[in-house]
């Protein structure tokens, strides 16, 4: 059915343990599977655990034991079944691309091929034409398909004729084995056919462990009391002399116990809150489809900058409605510069542009909107939350991730303020290295983006800062300034985790997540 191969299998707690290559101690378990097996002879895993009275668990553990001291031999027995896939189905019942092509144009001599395109799917007849010609079953000459015979079914027509439904080994696919393995494999190649690998177990009583049992055949009948715990009852009533002491081996490794836990990623936004509530900032909410107003237009982001292309951002077939009190002075900033003594953009400013509703772009859309409504300083919040954008997703770049926005609005505050702000929250986060650079952003000025170091790695960007422009702050009535910033908290997240790949934060990868130490996650 299969090739066979021997092998010793590692099963934590199997060692034999002090004492127990001294063979006449092998527990009551172990004698009982080695009764089982000498009853029965070579026994399937499933069959050996139908027939142990210990369960799946102590039943292999007992085998690996008689294995370790060369009394069991543990086989692995493995075969390959094969099946078809959809598009081998879908052959099964209406023929193979070059079987169809084939039986149309021997009712007709000869035909185009201009002609058979019409006739069939285009992949249809890509995939006809070239096994046509590589099976000899046609020939083209100068834009015509001429059959060569009407062949009998191939061996791979055999093949998928007999698996239909079914899923079979080799050996009963109708056709010698070496054969039907090429043609297999030129089938599964062709995306027609899946493959799966069975495997089993085979336990059987090597000639060591018969001799042993021939001499101690008594001892393999005798039901010996089994003490797994000296308890002060036993110690005083002598009665651990009546029974047998399992052996316990301390230096064995100990089962990994995974107890249930945050995941790692929302252990990192929860601690991204505590900072900045403890901070003193209040946490703002905010929907996650905006229009353009207030995620583009009110952030004095020209109507035709690239980030508005629909190659960039998401926009849904959908209109809002614009917040009249604002439209006339977004309009002036944008168009003229309004009484901000900017220049503005020039050109014309579109209502209809505005109104488009869209999937935010980026929090700043959420922390805007709540200034617009409360113009009056003090001001200290944050949002942390999803937002998307057309990204390619590779390693680096995912179309929805998390954001961290800020925004600290009073009387005096400064630059200044601004870089001691950010320099805390990257120091409690673990960060000893925090430095900045300049940076360009249409709705801040002046501005930087923040680096951390990161052993290995060196300087890390991630995220930018500033301070709001007047024509920002001017048409929603604000006159204090606007500290501002734009963190990628899932940037972020793979440093901290050490992750070199974007999207296992949010892939369920349950081995990952069982085996990440909390304790490392983070230092705050």
């Amino acid at each position: 059915m299969g090739e066979r191969q021997t092998e010793d299998l590692d099963v934590p707690g199997s060692s034999p343990g002090p004492g127990m290559m001294d063979h006449e101690r092998l527990t009551s378990k172990e004698r009982s599977i080695l009764r089982i097996l000498l009853e029965s002879g070579s026994l399937f895993e499933d069959e050996l655990v139908e027939k142990s009275p210990f369960g799946r668990e102590q039943t292999i553990r007992s085998v690996m034991v008689l294995s370790e001291i060369g009394f069991v031999r543990v086989e692995e027995n493995r075969w390959e079944l094969y099946s078809l896939t959809e598009e081998g189905k879908l052959y099964v019942e209406k023929g193979l691309p070059e079987r169809q092509v084939l039986e149309y144009i021997l009712g007709k001599r000869k035909a185009q091929i201009k002609e058979i395109k019409e006739v069939f799917p285009p992949e249809i007849v890509s995939i006809a034409l070239g096994w046509l010609k590589k099976k000899g079953w046609a020939r083209i000459d100068k834009g015509w398909l001429e059959p060569v015979e009407k062949p009998d079914p191939g061996e791979d027509e055999i093949i998928l004729s007999r698996l239909g439904d079914k899923t079979l080994p080799p050996d009963e696919l109708g056709i010698e084995r070496g054969r039907a393995l090429d043609v297999l494999k030129v089938l599964r190649s062709r995306g027609l056919v899946d493959v799966t690998v069975q495997k089993q177990r085979i336990f059987s009583v090597t000639d060591e462990g018969r001799r042993w049992v021939d001499l101690n055949r008594d001892l393999i009948e005798r039901d010996v009391k089994e003490i797994t715990r000296i308890t002060p009852e036993l110690l005083r009533t002598g009665g651990w002399k009546d029974g047998y002491i399992v052996p316990y081996d301390v230096t064995l490794k100990a089962k990994e116990i995974y107890p249930a836990k945050i995941h790692p990623y929302q252990r990192i936004l929860d601690t991204i809150r505590r900072i900045f509530i403890e901070m003193g900032f209040t946490e703002i909410k905010g929907e996650i489809v905006q229009s353009s107003f207030w995620n583009f237009d009110v952030l004095f982001q020209p109507q035709d900058h690239p980030a508005r292309e629909m190659q960039d951002t998401f926009y849904l077939d959908l209109e809002d409605e614009l917040p009249e009190a604002l439209v006339d002075k977004v309009r002036a900033v944008h168009e003229h510069g309004g009484d901000t003594g900017s220049k503005g953009w020039g050109g014309r400013w579109r209502e209809d542009i505005a109104r488009q509703k869209l999937l935010r772009t980026h929090t700043t859309a959420i922390t805007i909107r709540y200034l617009a409504e409360h113009p009056n300083p003090p001001v200290k919040v944050f949002c942390i939350d999803r937002v998307y954008r057309r990204e390619t997703m590779d390693a680096t770049h995912t179309p929805e991730f998390e954001q961290l926005e800020g925004i600290v609005m009073d009387e005096g505050v400064s630059f200044a303020n601004l870089l001691g702000c950010l320099s805390t929250f990257y120091h409690l986060m673990g960060f000893e290295d925090v430095r900045f650079r300049p940076g360009y952003f249409p709705y801040t000025e002046p501005s930087v983006e923040a680096e951390v170091y990161v052993d290995g790695m060196g300087w890390i960007e991630l995220g930018g800062a500033g301070i709001f422009r007047e024509e920002v702050t001017r048409p929603l009535g604000i006159r204090a300034p606007v500290l501002a910033w734009g963190l990628g908290v899932s940037r972020l997240g793979m440093i901290i985790l050490g992750l070199d790949d974007l999207r296992k934060l949010y892939h369920s990868d349950i081995d990952w997540l069982k085996k990440v130490k909390l304790s490392e996650t983070l230092k705050y």
